[in-house]
């Protein structure tokens, strides 16, 4: 049932308040939930619920919801990013209530008496459209994962150092069954138990390698946390649990749990093309572009490709993708390297050191900024994508042909 337009009109009349209250709202919505459900923490990122990037998200899809009532159709590219990371955490309609019932609760104790029956009223259905929406997504997902609902158990094959802080995890079933394919550019949630927490820990990684019948293939980078913010504002990014504990205690044999490949960041695999395709990362949001540049490769010969990466130093799949360029006279590459290390200078590779990634110091050519077909996939933290993107759209390149993958909790909820 929509909502009547009195409800619209409190709802759109709230948002003030949303703006100023709202991640205060939902900080306590999931502290209040999952003291009340235990069994969700092994569901939710609480590193995430730390450092309130997870109630900073969520604030994000309520008021985005609230601004676009009577068009929610712009929601769409929003609520489908939100549904995939739903179904790769395995969020079924069933917890839908009981975020309902701790959300509206979280708004009671906030507002005390500014939250009125009328506002109740307009804002719990509100909150039911909003969850039919990705419940009725949700669950076509779902259907398309087909037999594979849920975690799985796989094995680790092999464990490979890529750089310094990357390590690369081949991943085969336990069951010896066969792999689902994906689509390049997509993600996996994988799963283990935290030592000395008691519960277990979920984080998304994207698959770093063209679909393969045997193995899925993650890339995982060592996170020393990182300060946000100047001054008093300032914060400490607490450092990754999952991907220091993979890195530093598990080796091939040891097991972890995964779920179906999910995410809408990828290539259309079905559309064979001769148009060019620009691929910009930064740090591990190389993974999903390495996945879409073995596809072309693999698949499309005749596709121009352009590959821009910045890390701090070596970048990983490096001799990779210079063995592609040696042997594709229509691939062309450029790496940015924010600290020069002393491998790099004896190995001759030291060319752009020191520099952080300026898609001005590349030729429009390479960027292929005066075809009007061309491709960018963009993949790495969030400002990054953001100062990319508006580096093409100020070229004039329509935001339609750009892609963007940005590794943070961002928009989802």
């Amino acid at each position: 049932m929509a909502l009547t337009f009195e409800q619209s009109k409190i709802v759109r009349g709230s948002i003030p308040m949303l703006k100023e209250q709202g991640e205060r709202i939902t900080g306590l919505f999931y502290s209040t939930m999952i003291t009340a459900h235990p069994e969700l923490r092994n569901m939710f990122n609480l590193v995430n619920q730390a450092n309130r990037r997870q109630p900073r998200a969520l604030c994000s899809v309520i008021l985005a919801f609230a601004s676009n009532l009577s068009h929610t159709h712009e929601l769409i590219p929003k609520l489908e990013r939100v549904c995939h990371k739903h179904c790769s955490l395995g969020i079924r309609p069933e917890h839908y209530d009981i975020v309902g019932k701790y959300l509206l609760q979280a708004f009671a104790e906030v507002l005390g008496s500014g939250w009125t029956p009328q506002l109740h009223g307009a804002w719990s259905k509100a909150y039911s459209i909003l969850a039919r929406m990705l419940i009725g997504r949700e669950v076509s997902l779902y259907k398309d994962f087909g037999e594979w609902q849920g975690w799985r158990s796989f094995r680790i094959h092999q464990k490979i150092a890529e750089t310094e802080d990357i390590y690369s995890f081949y991943l085969v079933p336990s069951d010896g069954g066969s792999l689902p394919s994906f689509v390049p550019g997509q993600y996996i949630s994988l799963r283990i138990m935290i030592p000395g927490k008691g519960h277990l820990q979920p984080r998304q990684y994207s698959l770093s390698e063209t679909p393969r019948p045997d193995y899925y293939r993650i890339s995982v980078k060592r996170d020393r946390g990182v300060q946000v913010g100047k001054g008093v504002d300032a914060f400490q990014l607490r450092p990754g649990m999952v991907s220091n504990e993979l890195i530093d205690d598990y080796a091939a044999g040891d097991t972890v749990e995964v779920t179906h490949p999910a995410g809408d960041f990828n290539f259309d695999t079905q559309c064979y093309s001769t148009m060019p395709v620009v691929l910009i990362s930064a740090g591990s949001g190389v993974s999903p572009l390495t996945s879409i540049l073995n596809t072309i490769v693999d698949n499309q010969p005749n596709r121009p490709i352009s590959w821009i990466h910045c890390s701090a130093r070596r970048a990983p799949f490096e001799d990779h993708v210079r063995s592609i360029a040696r042997g594709r006279p229509n691939f062309a590459m450029r790496f940015f390297r924010s600290k020069v290390a002393e491998v790099d200078y004896r190995s001759g590779t030291a060319r752009g050191e020191g520099l952080r990634m300026d898609l001005e110091r590349i030729d429009r050519e390479q960027l292929h900024l005066d075809h009007g077909a061309a491709e960018y996939y963009i993949s790495g933290p969030e400002a990054f994508s953001f100062d990319m993107s508006k580096f093409l759209r100020g070229q004039g390149v329509d935001p339609q042909r750009i892609r963007n993958e940005w590794f943070t909790t961002g928009e989802v909820a």
